[in-house]
C-alpha cells in the first residue's frame, strides 16, 4: 500500500513539475520550440507520405488542400493575427501591473473572441459552396461537392484551435515553452489517425475530421498548464473594455497582413484548379516539405523571443531590443542558408524518400521535386518575412508588414498569371525550364510557374521589410550582421561542394532503384553536410554555433546542474 502510494505521489509530482516547467533565456526557448517543431515536421512527413501514397497527386488530394485552404485563412487572420500582434503584448502589458488583472482581460478577451469566430464560422459554413467556386473555378459535380463537406467539417477546427493558440500565446509569457510545443505534434497526430483509421471508415471525409481532432489534441495538452498557471475563468463579456479595444485596434493591421498573405495561398489554388489535376497537390506537397525546416527554426526562434522583445520594448530599452534583433537574425541566417543549399542539392532524394509511395508515380514525383528546388531558393526569405514581422509587432507596428504583404500579393498574383500563361505559349522558355529542372516528358509545366512566382515574391517581401526595419531603427549595428553572414556562407559552400560528390560518388555504388538505396544516399550526403558544415563553423569561429551548443550543452546534458 506504501509502495503504491509513493509512486502515486511520485507520478503526481512529476506531472505538478511538467506542466509548471519553465524556460527563462531565449536560445534554450528557442531549442526547445525547435526540436517540438523538428518532431512535428516527422509527423507532418509521415502525414504526407501517407496523404501521397493512399491518394497519389490527383483530385481527392486537390479537393483537401482545396478545403483546407479557407478554414486555414480564418485561423490565419483571426487566431494569429491576434496572438501575434496583440494579446501577447497586451497580456504583457497587464502583467506587469497584477497578474489578476491579466486573467480578467484574458477571460473577457477568450469570450469575445469565440464567439465571434463561432458566428463567423458557422456563416462560412453556410456559403461553403459559393467558396469553393470561387477559390477553385475548375472544380465541378462531385468534385465541386466533396470540396464543400470537408470545408463545412474543417470549419469546426478554427473555433478550437483559435481558444488553444491563444492560450499557447499566454503561456509563453510564462515561459512554458515546453507544454506549447507538444501541441503542433498532437495535431498532425490527429490528421494521421483521420487518415489510418477515419478515412478507410468515411472516405476523405474523414481526412476532414482527423484535422478537427487534431485542434481538440492541440487544445487538451495546454488546459492544465493555463490553470496551473493561475488563471480563473470568468464569465465576461464587456466589448466596451479598453483592453479588448486595444487587442482589436493592434490586431486589425495584423490580420489583413495577414490576410492578404494568405490571399497568396489562395491564388495559387485557384489558378492551379485550372490546370492539370493533382497541380494543387504538387504544389502544397512541394511547399510543406520545403517548410518544414524553415518553421522548425525561424517559428521557434521567433516565437521564443517575442515575449521578451515586447518587454524591452515596452521598457523602452531600444539597445536591448536591437541586440536582441541582431542576434535572433544572425542565428536565422547559420540555420538556414545551409537547409536551403541541402533542399535544392538534395531534393529528388527528399521526395522519392518522402513521398515515393502507393499511387504517388514517377510524373508526380519530377513535377514535385521540381517546385521543391524552385521553392528551396525562398528559404531564407520566408524566415526573414516570419522574424521581421514578429519584430515589427513586438515594437507595436503592424501597418508595415501589412502594407508590404498587401502590395506583395498583388505582385505574386500578377507574375503566377504571366508565368503560367509563358509557360503554355512560350515553347523556347519552356524547353529552357525542363532542361533546368529535368523535366523531360512533363507536358504541363503550369505549377512550376506558380512556384517560381512564390519563390520571387518572397524575396521581395523578405528584402522589403527588412530595408523598412534598418529605416525604422538606423541605430541597428549590422557589421556584426555581414561579418556572421559572409563566415555561414564560406561554411555553406564548403558544405555544398562536399554534399555534391558524396551524393555522386554514393550514385554510382548503390541501387537507386530501391527505397533503402535511395535513403543511404540520402542520410549519408546529410550527415556529411552536417560535419562539413559545423565543422567549418568550428574552424571560422561562428558565434551562433557557440551560441546553438551552448544552449544544447545547458539544457539537455547539464540540466541538472542549472
Amino acid at each position: 500500500m506504501l509502495k503504491g502510494g509513493f509512486f502515486v505521489k511520485i507520478k503526481k509530482i512529476m506531472i505538478q513539475k511538467f506542466f509548471h516547467s519553465e524556460t527563462k533565456s531565449i536560445s534554450s526557448a528557442s531549442l526547445i520550440l525547435a526540436v517540438s517543431y523538428l518532431l512535428s515536421a516527422v509527423l507532418g512527413l509521415m502525414r504526407d507520405r501517407l496523404l501521397a501514397g493512399t491518394f497519389g497527386a490527383g483530385n481527392e488530394l486537390d479537393v483537401y488542400y482545396t478545403a483546407f485552404t479557407v478554414p486555414d485563412f480564418v485561423a490565419l487572420i483571426l487566431i494569429f493575427g491576434a496572438i501575434s500582434a496583440a494579446v501577447i503584448p497586451i497580456f504583457s502589458s497587464y502583467l506587469l501591473k497584477s497578474k489578476e488583472e491579466a486573467f480578467r482581460y484574458l477571460s473577457t478577451l477568450l469570450n469575445v473572441f469565440l464567439g465571434f469566430l463561432i458566428i463567423i464560422c458557422v456563416i462560412l459554413m453556410v456559403f461553403a459552396p459559393f467558396l469553393v467556386s470561387l477559390i477553385a473555378p475548375g472544380f465541378l459535380g462531385e468534385k465541386k461537392e466533396l470540396a464543400v463537406l470537408l470545408m463545412r467539417i474543417m470549419f469546426l477546427s478554427p473555433i478550437i484551435l483559435g481558444a488553444s493558440n491563444m492560450i499557447s500565446g499566454i503561456l509563453q509569457v510564462f515561459h512554458r515553452f515546453l507544454i506549447t510545443a507538444l501541441s503542433p505534434l498532437l495535431y498532425n497526430l490527429g490528421i494521421i489517425i483521420g487518415i489510418l483509421f477515419f478515412v478507410p471508415a468515411w472516405g476523405l471525409a474523414g481526412l476532414a475530421w482527423g484535422v478537427v481532432l487534431g485542434g481538440v489534441l492541440h487544445l487538451s495538452v495546454q488546459l492544465p498548464a493555463l490553470f496551473v498557471s493561475g488563471f480563473k475563468y470568468r464569465l465576461s463579456f464587456n466589448l466596451k473594455d479598453p483592453g479588448i479595444l486595444k487587442t482589436i485596434k493592434l490586431m486589425l493591421p495584423r490580420s489583413l497582413g495577414l490576410g492578404a498573405g494568405q490571399l497568396n495561398t489562395i491564388a495559387t489554388t485557384a489558378i492551379a484548379s485550372t490546370l492539370m489535376a493533382g497541380s494543387i497537390a504538387v504544389f502544397n506537397l512541394a511547399n510543406n516539405l520545403s517548410s518544414i525546416l524553415v518553421n522548425a527554426i525561424a517559428v521557434s526562434v521567433s516565437t521564443a523571443s517575442f515575449p521578451s522583445m515586447s518587454l524591452a520594448f515596452l521598457k523602452d530599452d531600444g539597445e536591448d531590443f536591437l541586440r536582441k534583433f541582431s542576434g535572433i537574425l544572425r542565428q536565422i541566417i547559420f540555420l538556414t542558408l545551409p537547409i536551403s543549399f541541402l533542399l535544392l542539392i538534395l531534393r529528388a532524394q527528399i521526395v522519392r524518400v518522402v513521398l515515393g509511395a502507393g499511387k504517388f508515380d514517377w510524373g508526380d514525383t519530377k513535377l514535385t521535386t521540381a517546385c521543391l528546388g524552385i521553392l528551396a531558393l525562398n528559404l531564407i526569405a520566408q524566415a526573414f518575412i516570419i522574424f521581421l514581422s514578429k519584430t515589427f509587432y513586438a515594437a507595436h507596428n503592424t501597418k508595415i508588414p501589412a502594407i508590404i504583404s498587401g502590395l506583395t500579393v498583388a505582385f505574386n498574383i500578377g507574375l503566377s498569371l504571366f508565368l503560367v500563361w509563358l509557360l503554355n505559349f512560350s515553347e523556347s522558355f519552356n524547353f529552357f525550364l525542363q532542361n533546368i529542372l529535368r523535366l523531360g516528358g512533363v507536358k504541363n509545366m503550369g505549377v512550376i510557374g506558380l512556384a517560381l512566382a512564390y519563390s520571387i515574391t518572397a524575396i521581395l517581401e523578405a528584402g522589403l521589410l527588412l530595408y523598412m526595419f534598418i529605416k525604422k531603427f538606423p541605430k541597428l549595428q549590422t557589421k556584426e550582421i555581414s561579418a556572421s553572414f559572409y563566415k555561414t556562407l564560406i561554411a555553406t559552400l564548403a558544405m555544398a561542394v562536399f554534399t555534391i560528390l558524396t551524393r555522386q560518388i554514393l550514385g554510382s555504388v548503390l541501387s537507386l532503384q530501391t527505397f533503402w538505396g535511395i535513403f543511404l544516399q540520402l542520410a549519408l550526403s546529410g550527415i556529411v553536410a552536417l560535419v562539413t558544415y559545423v565543422g567549418v563553423s568550428f574552424y571560422l569561429k561562428s558565434a551562433e554555433l557557440k551560441t546553438i551548443s551552448d544552449s544544447f550543452l545547458k539544457k539537455f546534458l547539464y540540466a541538472g546542474k542549472y
